[in-house]
């Protein structure tokens, strides 16, 4: 299923896009798509059952703003250098075990929201990422398996970055992730039943029209189910925790000087194959 969330920032109502590109209202069977929703298999059926029925009212989706597919996230985890390409261009080793760091979920917005560019800022940068939702309370696995056992579904990430706070400033990564807007996610929280392969996906970036990043999860260093079962050895992960599982070539940082920074009036666009599209437009904060 491809669930999602509508309406105006924080007044956002729970839908489905159908198999025919219809978008149906979900709000007369659940309450809102978040962990709890996720959790409950049964719940999960219902939608399922009333969708193949066709007993779902449409929605008109004209000038409809898409929010993000999750609701009342618990925390984001990210992964750093997963992706072989982007750890050579940035002329990093390949690390030995995946590198972790938070993101506050405050900084989600819809796929089509504004993006700030901090007060300050001279190296905001771009990172297309595949979002791992969790479906289930995960903590200690053993494998890899188990791992994408625990996958509720999947959805598109900007993994926005200001470089200089990131890496010049001191500290950890923390800086240069959290300020506000830098999490886009959506539009679609794609369920783990219909991606066949989540080491098999395409996901592409633009920049006022340019194609920066052409990049496939197939050169993810710790694919998916590694680093659920990874990161569950370190914290406990509850259904709607959500894990941006890394980037990869073509950000700006990895580019040649002068550095292609993102300035205010720029767009980004981005996609990865079966999730859908991101549209954002920078502005100054």
């Amino acid at each position: 299923m491809k669930l999602l969330r509508v309406g105006t920032a924080g007044r956002e109502r729970p839908a489905l896009l159908d198999a025919d590109g219809v978008l149906r209202d979900l709000s007369g069977l659940v309450a809102d798509i978040d962990g709890g929703l996720l959790a409950d298999e049964a719940a999960l059926d219902r939608i399922r059952a009333a969708a193949d029925t066709g007993e779902l009212l449409a929605l008109d989706g004209a000038g409809l703003r898409i929010g993000p597919p999750l609701a009342r996230i618990g925390k984001i985890v990210c992964i750093g250098l997963n992706y072989h390409d982007h750890a050579r261009e940035t002329g990093a080793e390949p690390p030995a075990e995946p590198v972790v760091f938070l993101k506050a979920p405050d900084t989600v917005v819809g796929p089509n929201d504004t993006v700030l560019v901090p007060r300050g800022s001279a190296k905001t940068d771009w990172e297309v990422e595949l979002a791992v939702v969790i479906g289930r309370t995960a903590r200690y696995l053993e494998s890899a398996r188990e791992g994408l056992a625990h996958v509720a579904g999947y959805a598109v990430a900007h993994d926005v970055s200001e470089r200089e706070f990131q890496i010049e400033r001191g500290g950890t990564w923390d800086k240069g992730k959290n300020c506000e807007t830098f999490n886009p996610l959506g539009p679609w929280l794609v369920t783990a039943d219909e991606v066949a392969d989540p080491q098999d996906l395409s996901l592409r970036l633009w920049v006022n029209g340019e194609l920066k990043q052409d990049g496939t999860t197939a050169e993810q260093i710790f694919p998916v189910g590694e680093v659920v079962r990874y990161v569950s050895r370190f914290m406990t992960l509850y259904p709607g925790d959500v894990i941006n599982t890394g980037t990869p070539a073509g950000v700006a940082l990895g580019r040649p000087e002068p550095k292609p920074f993102l300035r205010a009036g720029d767009v980004v666009e981005l996609e990865i194959e079966g999730l859908g599209r991101q549209r954002q437009e920078l502005k100054d904060a």
